[in-house]
């Protein structure tokens, strides 16, 4: 079943306030918490906690979405910011700060993208490949009018 885009941009908007505080503190526990989200949301976008805070808080408040998306490209997104956080948890915890800052600043650089201006670069790459094996797949369908 398809998404509503705006869930996922709303988990990167939450998703870049907490990496940012990790950066500016340098906290490899706090990096590491956004991994396992990015892991619970990669197996199942329905699952993710700020999926379940948009669907519960801001999605009874909203018009239905004009536009819906599939759920692979989300979770291939996730699965990215996972392998970013992950690594710039370990940077951190290992005492490797350096790694830690790039890995954890690309992934708040993703997440922002997301965030402010709708760019997934997750999904724009999982679309990408998609194409190149031959089986392209739309980035967003019409959603039904109820």
């Amino acid at each position: 079943m398809p998404l509503d885009p705006r869930g996922p941009r709303f988990a990167a908007a939450l998703t870049s306030v907490v990496l940012a505080v990790a950066l500016a503190t340098g906290s490899g526990l706090l990096v590491g918490a956004q991994a396992v989200i990015f892991a619970i949301t990669a197996a199942n976008p329905r699952l993710g906690p700020y999926g379940l805070l948009y669907r519960t808080l801001v999605a009874p408040r909203l018009e239905p979405p004009a536009e819906l998306e599939p759920v692979a490209p989300v979770r291939f997104a996730q699965l990215v910011g996972l392998v970013f956080a992950g690594l710039g948890a370990t940077g951190w915890l290992a005492g490797v700060p350096a790694l830690g800052l790039a890995a954890t600043g690309a992934a708040l650089a993703a997440a922002f993208l997301n965030a402010a201006f709708d760019l997934c670069l997750g999904c724009v790459g999982y679309l990408a490949i998609r194409r190149l094996l031959g089986r392209p797949l739309a980035a967003r369908v019409p959603a039904p009018t109820r």
